[in-house]
């Protein structure tokens, strides 16, 4: 039987603070496009011109182009002619990016694979190391024995950070000095961890661009390593997104796909940027399972995603 990460924990009082801190991480999104609304609306019935405003204004929120004449497509059709409130405009943009959203909320599901190898990949400041700490404190709140792997062999920091998340969280923590190779150091961490009966092995990995080939190999050959091991490995591969880059995701999603073959997304920094509608050209381009998005720093800020609660906080409905 499948275990998920957060599926089930949630109590009253915790939702209540999870959606503070979405709809909270999610203001510079929703305040961006209320604004835009707000001023559409008010202009009188609505009419072709604006539609397109309206269009325009889901565009830069990076919702997308296909999403975007969606909205603008339902916000057309016959009853909303007459006349429309703002908040209509927003139920209609919360319902459909809703709609969107819902096929790819997927939990990550640890099965009974021991050890359930997760690689954890991304640009350079995408917040990756941060997300493996958070990621072992729920495994370990579970009671699964957690290894982790410091990958990141570029930077002492990463390493030195690393260190500290096993100390929080009692991983074990399998690190080289810096400048080790790091396919080496995953093939040695996979061998420790099946050895240790260990249920989970979390490899970080280096920062690197999506555009520089000979590091985006490097990665492909931490891969092929631990097959060696585990010909399965990895089990899972999270690709970790800064929502502030936009539309530049796409092409993240897309470089990392193919060299490391991602399995599900990850999206921080939604607190940092007035959009935030890239999760959904994301989903409609790629169709990948979004595990979790972060609005904040701490530990419970790493819940299930789910797309109706997304939906409301991006179009700004209380």
């Amino acid at each position: 039987m499948n275990d998920s990460i957060n599926e089930n924990t949630a109590e009253t009082g915790e939702k209540k603070g999870w959606w503070g801190r979405l709809t909270g991480g999610l203001k510079r999104s929703s305040s961006a496009l209320g604004t835009a609304l707000a001023d559409i609306v008010t202009k009188g019935p609505m009419d072709p011109a604006k539609l397109d405003e309206i269009e325009e204004a889901l565009i830069r929120a990076d919702l997308g182009l296909e999403a975007a004449a969606d909205v603008r497509e339902i916000i057309s059709r016959g009853w909303y002619k007459q006349s429309m409130t703002e908040d209509d405009v927003k139920g209609v943009i919360a319902d459909h990016v809703a709609q969107v959203l819902e096929p790819v909320a997927v939990p990550l599901r640890i099965d009974q694979t021991k050890p359930f190898v997760i690689l954890v990949v991304g640009v350079n400041g995408s917040g990756k190391t941060t997300l493996i700490g958070k990621l072992a404190a729920k495994l370990s709140a579970e009671r699964r024995k957690v290894v982790l792997a410091a990958g990141d062999t570029f930077r002492a920091a990463a390493i030195d950070q690393l260190k500290i998340w096993g100390a929080r969280t009692g991983a074990k923590v399998v690190s080289g000095e810096p400048g080790a190779d790091p396919a080496g150091l995953a093939f040695d961490a996979l061998t420790q961890a099946k050895q240790e009966g260990a249920d989970v092995l979390v490899v970080d990995t280096a920062g690197r661009l999506q555009n520089r080939a000979e590091l985006m190999e490097e990665l492909h050959k931490i891969v092929r390593v631990m097959k060696k091991v585990d010909p399965e490995a990895p089990h899972a591969v999270l690709l970790v997104l800064d929502a502030t880059v936009g539309q530049n995701a796409l092409s993240q999603v897309e470089m990392f796909l193919k060299t490391a073959g991602v399995t599900g997304l990850v999206m921080t920094k939604l607190d940092g940027t007035a959009r935030g509608g890239i999760l959904v050209a994301l989903a409609r381009k790629f169709g990948l399972p979004i595990h979790f998005i972060g609005v904040g720093e701490g530990v419970d800020d790493l819940q299930s995603f789910s797309a109706k609660e997304f939906g409301k906080a991006l179009a700004g409905i209380e």
